[in-house]
């Protein structure tokens, strides 16, 4: 098969594990995000995904196919959404309204208006953010609370539904701070901190089980609090020994290790 690359044209697609619609949804796609086609059949495609290198497969009819150019174009910084429920974006030419989530990519965005291939589409300009790192340390606290009470969903990446290392993954994303999808890759990236009580605000607390693996991520806000997605996006209180949860009035998450990635 020839290389082919594609690119997510709407608000929100499930990547399952495996080529049926009853498989485990893995991650979610966002629009704009783009990928390289591994393998396509009719009814599905197995995809890998350039952002964060993550293999699974999608519906073949829930994207459209882009040239190397444009899939080259996207796997730069691109204007993505900013942090909000949703924002309604209008396809120009057949007058029709989409509503993305935060941390969508706008591909070739310019003025208020992107495009993906032929079609252009139009957005507010306020909604439309290009990341830069040096907020970080002034805006994560404001970027990660906008997520809260967001229900926990396994392999969810929006404010409808999101799991612990896609809520990271997404709120680094609005500072163009690029991790890995799950929390056990996210732990191999960053600087280690090697006391609690030297944490910064985004410094991400990884969490294991009792056989030693990574199962479980959040962000510090300070040295005696964390925002995490466990049932729903929340701030707990933090210790060297874990999460303690005072709805639970007991530790539900074992300390393992810290990483810095914005000194």
């Amino acid at each position: 098969m020839n290389q082919i690359f594609g690119v997510c044209n709407l608000s929100l697609i499930p990547l399952r594990a495996a080529a049926s619609d009853k498989s485990e949804m893995i991650s979610q796609l966002l629009f704009g995000d783009n990928f390289e086609v591994l393998e396509m059949t009719e009814k599905w495609t197995r995809i890998i995904t350039s952002y964060d290198q993550y293999e699974g497969w999608i519906d073949s009819k829930q994207f459209v196919e882009t040239d190397l150019a444009s899939f080259n174009a996207l796997n730069y910084l691109q204007n993505i959404l900013r942090p909000f429920v949703y924002h309604p974006v209008k396809n120009i030419k057949a007058n029709e309204v989409l509503n993305l989530v935060a941390g969508s990519n706008l591909p070739a965005y310019n003025d208020g208006v992107f495009v993906i291939n032929a079609t252009k589409y139009s957005i507010g300009k306020e909604a439309v953010i290009h990341p830069v790192l040096d907020t970080f340390k002034d805006e994560i606290e404001n970027v990660a609370k906008l997520y809260l009470h967001t229900p926990y969903l396994w392999g969810g990446r929006s404010v409808f539904g999101i799991d612990c290392s896609g809520f990271t993954q997404m709120v680094f994303k609005q500072f163009g701070i690029r991790i890995q999808r799950d929390a056990w890759q996210q732990a191999l990236q960053g600087f280690p901190v090697d006391f609690l009580q030297e944490t910064k605000p985004g410094d991400l607390a990884f969490f294991d089980n009792e056989e030693g693996r990574i199962i479980h991520v959040g962000i510090m806000l300070d040295n005696e609090h964390i925002i995490h997605a466990s049932g729903r996006v929340k701030i707990d209180k933090i210790d060297t020994t874990g999460i303690y949860s005072e709805e639970l009035k007991r530790y539900t998450h074992q300390l393992r290790i810290i990483k810095r990635f914005k000194n």
